[in-house]
């Protein structure tokens, strides 16, 4: 089976990483990979040992990529689409041949109405929703649920393994003692991202053991350091884009994701396979990753009091914190790995195409 990856973007964040572990794990059960790309994205510098195609991108109604993309996607038994500028380009791909598959990561209701629903209903064969709670936005926005297919995000265990030093070597770079309590927030700093409630909930609380480090860079970085520069007292990191995950997360005492909108949050699921204590806001597919008070905790959307609660009661119990994160790494074990990733996806290739 030959399948085109088609992922434009010249970024790197979450949903990269799902594409490259899905094309890496597929390749594993001998199916063949192309992506199409950017060749002057992120995307290109780590698949330098996989076949490509050039696919600069302008924006949504790009016509000569979506006609660079009909041409690339002639002898490919399945089309997938990885981001929203991607889906754009799916009805030049009609009547090629190919199955087309379409990834959504984002749970959000999608905008541009009857369009939006053509995209999902009539230039796809078939939606993967990551989560139950990215599958009931696509539903509210009119995607025919017969169509959707639930493939939840997997892990890649290698990324969240770090050197046996890490952990100190990490935490000596963040300023962290060896009794204090390492609150880490990985992601884009970005509103939806939450990380104002988490400072918030910092400001809160009187341990002057607790350090929050955040890791990830974005257009909310000014307004989050004015926040930290005003919480006298309360240590705040920023540590800026980081690809050594793994060295971060065997740094971390408790990891947060305290997001606004979340489609499942794999970097909660890396924590998790890390054996890391996740506290997360109950929002999309995070209620579904994390199981309250089992491998991590869940509070209210927005809520700095209740967070700031919880991440108090963990600074304060480390037995407890091994317990959750235990329970946790089990779970992404048992439910989201890379290799169930590609199992789920593989099973929505199959079928007849499309006319």
């Amino acid at each position: 089976m030959r399948v085109l990856h088609v992922d434009p973007e010249r970024g790197f964040g979450g949903g990269e990483v799902q594409v490259l572990g899905l094309v890496r794990a597929l390749a594993a059960r001998g199916v063949a990979p192309t992506l199409a790309l950017d060749p002057r994205g992120a995307l290109a510098a780590k698949t330098s040992d996989l076949p490509t195609v050039a696919l600069p991108i302008a924006n949504h109604v790009d016509v000569r990529a979506g006609l660079a993309l009909r041409r690339a996607a002639a002898g490919f038994d399945v089309v997938h689409f990885h981001t929203a500028r991607a889906h754009a380009l799916a009805p030049f791909c009609a009547r090629r041949g190919a199955r087309r598959v379409v990834t959504r990561r984002m749970d959000y209701v999608p905008t541009g109405g009857p369009y939006a629903r053509f995209l999902y209903n009539r230039a796809v064969d078939v939606v993967i929703a990551i989560s139950d709670g990215v599958r009931a936005a696509l539903v509210s926005a009119g995607v025919r649920p017969e169509r959707i297919r639930v493939v939840p995000s997997g892990v890649d265990l290698e990324r969240v393994t770090a050197p046996a030093d890490a952990r100190a070597t990490v935490r000596a770079a963040w300023g962290a003692g060896t009794d204090d309590v390492v609150v880490l927030a990985l992601g884009a700093l970005e509103r939806r991202k939450g990380q104002a409630v988490l400072l918030e909930a910092a400001a809160r609380l009187d341990d002057p053991r607790l350090r929050v480090v955040l890791v990830g860079a974005g257009s909310e970085e000014t307004s989050l350091r004015g926040r930290a520069a005003s919480m006298r007292g309360r240590a705040v990191v920023f540590a800026g884009f980081r690809d050594d995950v793994g060295a971060c997360l065997a740094a971390a005492d408790v990891v947060a994701m305290p997001s606004l909108q979340e489609g499942l949050g794999v970097a909660a699921l890396e924590a998790m396979a890390a054996g890391r204590p996740v506290v997360a806001s109950r929002v999309g597919g995070l209620a579904e990753a994390v199981v309250d008070d089992v491998t991590g905790r869940l509070v209210p959307v927005g809520d700095a009091a209740a967070l700031a609660a919880v991440l108090g009661e963990l600074a304060r119990d480390p037995g407890r914190r091994a317990q959750l994160g235990a329970a946790g790494r089990a779970r992404v074990l048992g439910r989201y790995t890379m290799a169930q990733m590609a199992k789920g996806t593989l099973a929505c290739y199959g079928g007849p195409p499309c006319a």
